[in-house]
């Protein structure tokens, strides 16, 4: 039996997102070999809910094969349909590193100038804006102004 118990409703929600799902794993002449077994973690622990391809024609192979597949990667076995095996798992939390004194990157645009002069070529610039600047519509680079605070907001502090 999988570790993984869901109730029949949870069960119909996914078995809904999957529908639209296609096949990541299959399984072909070889059965279920390690290298199934690893794709199939991998793509648990990315997606979380899978379909897998079985090209077996033996309904009880398949139905061993899903059984295995469930019990082995600690995943709860969604539906079983035809040729297509739906596995969910819980994603695992993934760390966020936040870094407190990172900004935006520079961003690079090109400002066409033109000429005082009617008949010139408009030259085209690229500046550099860091990410406390800003770019103005006549084409300079300006500081960010910082934000406004309350007088009475400002007084409280």
């Amino acid at each position: 039996m999988p570790q993984i118990q869901l109730t029949p409703a949870q069960r119909k929600e996914h078995r809904a997102q999957a529908h639209h799902l296609d096949p990541v794993v299959m399984v072909g002449g070889d059965g279920l070999s390690a290298a199934v077994k690893r794709e199939a973690d991998a793509a648990l622990n990315a997606h979380g809910l899978i379909k897998v391809r079985v090209f077996a024609d033996d309904r009880s192979a398949r139905e061993a094969m899903f059984q295995t597949l469930a019990d082995d990667l600690n995943a709860a076995p969604i539906q079983h349909i035809g040729k297509l095996l739906v596995l969910w798992r819980p994603m695992p939390e993934r760390e966020k590193t936040l870094d407190a004194d990172r900004m935006p990157g520079p961003r690079d645009f090109k400002v066409l100038k033109y000429s005082t002069r009617g008949g010139q070529r408009p030259e085209v610039k690229t500046l550099r804006v860091l990410g406390n600047q800003r770019l103005t519509s006549g084409g300079q680079v300006k500081r960010s102004k910082p934000k406004q605070v309350s007088i009475k907001k400002r007084s409280q502090t």
